[in-house]
């Protein structure tokens, strides 16, 4: 039997899988528009929070308006997340812009200039 410590980090990873195919087919908010990845889900080890982050690619406004759309459909997910997971309590869902792309691109965009020699 596995330890029961890293139970929160097994319904995390369900969350995960169970968000993002809601996102992918389910959800029907025109707000949610982009490419949106669900790159990863912390669950508090009582399960009573569980913060999800996406990635959105896209413009900025896409990315705001698709966070609203989350937002307003987190009840909807979360009921279903219950009841697909078999969840005594659902976790109270958080949805966190990831940016660790664009920061990503950012920092290598910035090496191969300081890889460049210098113009004189």
């Amino acid at each position: 039997m596995p330890p029961a410590g890293h139970r929160h980090e097994r319904v995390a990873e369900e969350i995960r899988h169970e968000v993002s195919a809601m996102i992918a087919g389910e959800l029907k908010d025109p707000r949610i528009s982009g490419l949106v990845t669900v790159t990863g889900v912390r669950v508090t080890p009582d399960l009573r929070r569980a913060q999800i982050f996406v990635s959105v690619l896209g413009q900025e406004s896409d990315s705001a308006s698709t966070m609203a759309g989350l937002q307003a459909a987190a009840g909807f997910m979360r009921r279903e997340i219950g009841s697909r997971l078999h969840l005594w309590r659902s976790p109270e869902l958080f949805f966190v812009l990831d940016d660790s792309g664009a920061y990503g691109d950012h920092i290598e965009r910035l090496l191969r200039q300081s890889r460049k020699p210098p113009a004189e």
